[in-house]
């Protein structure tokens, strides 16, 4: 598995506005963005998956590793990736809603 980085990350028109924007609204009490939010979302779901590829070469090269960790660590990152790929299914959903919106 390759990390995911901003640099492997698809930008597409429909996206690109919304990353690019300069000044994005503070929401929450902690003054964080939706923006920057999301970004860690990611990066939380990359750096499972990341733990996950280690503890499974770890098993398999004969390192010191207790398989029920590596079966565990292996199905955290794989619900954190289908719930991360859910949420963008519905962002993108609702993107379309509000842009077929007429006006």
């Amino acid at each position: 598995m390759t990390p995911i980085t901003n640099q492997n990350l698809p930008i597409t028109p429909a996206n690109a506005q919304a990353l690019s924007m300069p000044g994005a609204r503070p929401i929450g009490s902690n003054g964080s963005s939706f923006k920057s939010m999301l970004l860690d979302s990611i990066q939380q779901v990359n750096s499972m998956q990341v733990d996950a590829n280690n503890a499974v070469e770890n098993l398999f090269t004969g390192g010191d590793a207790n398989p029920a960790e590596v079966l565990t660590a292996v199905q955290k990152a794989d619900l954190a990736f289908r719930t991360m790929m859910q949420v963008r299914n519905k962002l993108i959903q609702a993107y379309q809603e509000v842009k077929d919106i007429r006006i």
